[in-house]
Order: structure tokens, then C-alpha cells, then sequence
């Protein structure tokens, strides 16, 4: 019988093969896309939990803040405001929590003190607002969540510490016997109900905002156009370095031409003349201090002389990266210009200036009609919250919200536990217009 038989020609051999290989690689290649597909969802997840975490860290800060704020609150006006904020805080904060993967933990009592938190302090307002004055047992109140907000974002800072240090994962994985291994992130969030134990029954809103520089700057206005040669000159003088090439020219409120070298960069305004910002990039180096913040802030006072700039107040610092940022204000008549801002930033090694940025103050400085204020140092001093205790006190004027300006007593308090505060009252009304917190360490005296 005869047999039949297939004979393949090599390139027939060949096709085969080939086709194979394509098959088995475009099969590779729908594996290697559906993994890259699932390593990139997972990679948004993690991306999106981290976005939760840090949202929930910066709104417990804040609920921690405000309430502060609140203790040392007298009028319904300011109250209002802290509520309102407050509310909004805690409302981020629960969204935040709810998109971390810790459903399987019991969060009741923390869920509990966000939600109070707004409600109880628009309460509040709500009596200021009535003609009601706060008992003491309601301060004590504010004083208590206080004491929560503080014990809470302590606690959500370490766990944000641990999950960048690599000791908490959103992984569904488990602790090894030695602990080495990372851990589900849900640990981190294990002991946030403890201590509600004492939480109250509750029966029932830099240092100012960069919103400034979003107006027109009144120094500039009507101020002739120089030249570019003209600017340069002045940028020489500003950065003392005289090999500078012109590289930009902004737009916008402040029209200004820009200079590099390879170690400064400055901008000049075109109609004027006014230096606008100058930053060094190798003066700060790493070397130890050799100069205090207050030698700093009279090297900074010098250059300001230097630039024409003299009526000015220095206000707060803060010692960063080898360097000494000194904030000043513009004075009028011993009143203090909060609105006309400059900062300067001196390196504590060498005592250079790296840094300076007069563009709030070019955006606001200008001859203010100040008259006498209709209300009294003393009647304004008795406005006060009487948990206050006044240091000093002085006239000033400050931004409201609305890009206007409020002229307000500046009263600088300390209460009983040592906390310094800065209240503002409007020198014409006595509406209580802000309250900042005072921070003080050894890099700076600083305000939230």
C-alpha cells in the first residue's frame, strides 16, 4: 500500500515557525500590555491614597489651627468666619478618610468628632451672633476638641511619616515575625479612637494672604518706561554682579524685563524702574553660621537702604536652607503696612543677600489717607477676648479677604499657657477683623 506523504520546503518550514513566533509573541505582548494595564491602575491607586492621606493630614492641621484660633475669639464676626472654616475642614477631612481602604477598622468616635466639630462651632457663632456671650464651660469645650484636633493630626502626621519611610504599605500584605516587612496601612489607623474617653457632650467658622499681589501695582502706575540698559544697571546693582544678559520679559500686572547670569537671576519692572525679585543660586552654601538672625536682618535693612528703600519695619523670620528670610513692611506715621510686604533672605555663612522680593510692596505701597481712628486704643483693648493678656498694641493696616484693606489695632497677647497671639481689631468699628498664632523656635518667629 502506498503511503502518502507531506514534504514542506524550507520556506514553507520557515512560515510555520514563523507564524508561531508571531503568535506566541503577540500573545506575549497582550500579557506584558494587560499587566502594564494592572500595574498602572494599581500605581493611580496608590497615587490616590497618598493624595487621601496628605488631604486628611493638612485638614486635621487646619481643624487644629482654627479651633486655636477660636479659643481667643470675642466678636460674632470672627466666629462666623472660624466656623465656616472649620466646617469645611472637616467635611475634606471625612471625604479624605473615606477614600483610604481602612473600612474594616470601627472609626465611629473619629467620625463623630469631625462632624461635631463644624456643627458645635456654628452653634456657637450662631449666639455670638444672637447678643450672647460664650459661658465658660463652652471655652473649655473649644479648648478640649482643641486638645482632640491637636492628639488627632499629631497622629495622622506619623502615620503620612511611616508610609514615606516604607513601614506602611496600601498592599494587602501582613507584618513578618520580625517586623521587617511593611504592613497594611490600616495599622497606622488602629489607635485613632483611643482617648475619646473624656470627649466632651456637646449640647448645641506668612502672615497674610498672597491675594495682594493680584491687583495692579500702584508704584508702577504712571511711572515712565526705562530701557532695557537702564534696567540692566539696576540689576547689577541689586545682584552686584555685572555679567548679566537679559533672557525674558514678563507680562502681566507688573511688565518687567529679566537678567541671568550663572548665579543670579533679577527682574526689573519696565515702568519705574524697581527691582522686583533677585535670587542667588550658590551663595547660600553649607557652611555653619557665621552670623545671627539679628545680624541677618541688619544686613537686610542695609540692602534695602541701598536699593532707596527705607521706610520699612522688619516683622517676622525663619531660618531655611542656610539662610535667614527677613519679612519687612512698609510704615506710615509709625503705622505698620502689612500690605506693603517685602522679603529678603541673607546666607548665614557669609552674610550675603541671596534672595528679595519687593512685589507685594511695589503692588501696594503708595501715600494712604490715615486719619485719626474713631475708636480708642483703650475702648478696643476692653473688646478683647478676657482670656488675653495685651503686651504691646500699635495701629496698622491689613488686607481683608476682598482685596481691600482694613486699618485695625494690632494687639500682641500672650493667655495663661503662654500662647502668643496677634489680634486685629478695626480701628473705626471694632469688628474683629483676624487672629493670627505666633509660633516661636529657634528658626524663626513665625504665624498661622
Amino acid at each position: 500500500m502506498k503511503r502518502n506523504t507531506i514534504t514542506l520546503t524550507t520556506r514553507a518550514f520557515v512560515r510555520i515557525i514563523s507564524f508561531l513566533t508571531a503568535f506566541i509573541l503577540l500573545f506575549a505582548a497582550m500579557a506584558v500590555q494587560s499587566q502594564s494595564r494592572a500595574d498602572a491602575a494599581k500605581v493611580q491607586l496608590q497615587y490616590a491614597y497618598m493624595r487621601a492621606v496628605e488631604d486628611l493630614s493638612l485638614s486635621l492641621d487646619n481643624i487644629k489651627t482654627t479651633l486655636n484660633k477660636g479659643m481667643y475669639s470675642n466678636s460674632p464676626a470672627m466666629m462666623g468666619k472660624l466656623s465656616g472654616k472649620l466646617w469645611n475642614e472637616a467635611a475634606n477631612a471625612k471625604a479624605a478618610l473615606a477614600q483610604l481602604p481602612v473600612e474594616e477598622l470601627d472609626l465611629e468616635q473619629t467620625y463623630k468628632f469631625l462632624s461635631q466639630v463644624g456643627n458645635y462651632s456654628q452653634s456657637l457663632s450662631t449666639k455670638f451672633a444672637g447678643g450672647e456671650q460664650l459661658t465658660d464651660e463652652e471655652k473649655n469645650n473649644l479648648k478640649t476638641l482643641y486638645g482632640y484636633a491637636d492628639g488627632l493630626s499629631g497622629k495622622m502626621w506619623q502615620v503620612e511619616k511611616r508610609i514615606e519611610d516604607g513601614e506602611l504599605t496600601f498592599d494587602d500584605v501582613k507584618s513578618a515575625a520580625g517586623g521587617a516587612n511593611p504592613v497594611n496601612v490600616t495599622e497606622g489607623f488602629t489607635d485613632f479612637e483611643e482617648g475619646f474617653s473624656n470627649y466632651p457632650t456637646l449640647i448645641y467658622d506668612g502672615p497674610f494672604s498672597d491675594h495682594i499681589l493680584e491687583k495692579k501695582p500702584l508704584m508702577t502706575e504712571g511711572q515712565p518706561e526705562i530701557t532695557a540698559e537702564q534696567a540692566q544697571e539696576m540689576a547689577a546693582k541689586a545682584c552686584g554682579e555685572r555679567s548679566l544678559t537679559m533672557v525674558d520679559e514678563e507680562n502681566g500686572k507688573m511688565p518687567s524685563y529679566v537678567f541671568e547670569s550663572a548665579d543670579a537671576t533679577v527682574s526689573v519692572t519696565k515702568n519705574g524702574g524697581y527691582v522686583s525679585y533677585m535670587l542667588k543660586y550658590k551663595a547660600a552654601a553649607s557652611g555653619s553660621a557665621s552670623i545671627t538672625a539679628s545680624q541677618a536682618t541688619q544686613k537686610a535693612k542695609e540692602y534695602l537702604a541701598s536699593l532707596g528703600i527705607e521706610n520699612v519695619t522688619e516683622t517676622y523670620y525663619e531660618i531655611n536652607g542656610g539662610a535667614c528670610i527677613c519679612n519687612f513692611a512698609g510704615v506710615q506715621d509709625d503705622i505698620v503696612l502689612y500690605t506693603d510686604l517685602i522679603k529678603v533672605g541673607v546666607a548665614l555663612d557669609t552674610g550675603d543677600i541671596v534672595s528679595y522680593d519687593a512685589r507685594g510692596y511695589i503692588t501696594n505701597h503708595t501715600q494712604r489717607d490715615l486719619a485719626a481712628p474713631q475708636l480708642s486704643e483703650e475702648d478696643a483693648r476692653a473688646m478683647l477676648s478676657d482670656s488675653l493678656n495685651v503686651m504691646e498694641s500699635r495701629l496698622c493696616v491689613i488686607p481683608s479677604d476682598g482685596m481691600n484693606e482694613r486699618y485695625c489695632y494690632e494687639f500682641y497677647c500672650t493667655d495663661s499657657d503662654g500662647q502668643q497671639t496677634l489680634v486685629y481689631l478695626n480701628a473705626d468699628t471694632g469688628v474683629e477683623e483676624q487672629i493670627l498664632l505666633l509660633r516661636i523656635s529657634a528658626n524663626g518667629r513665625l504665624t498661622v
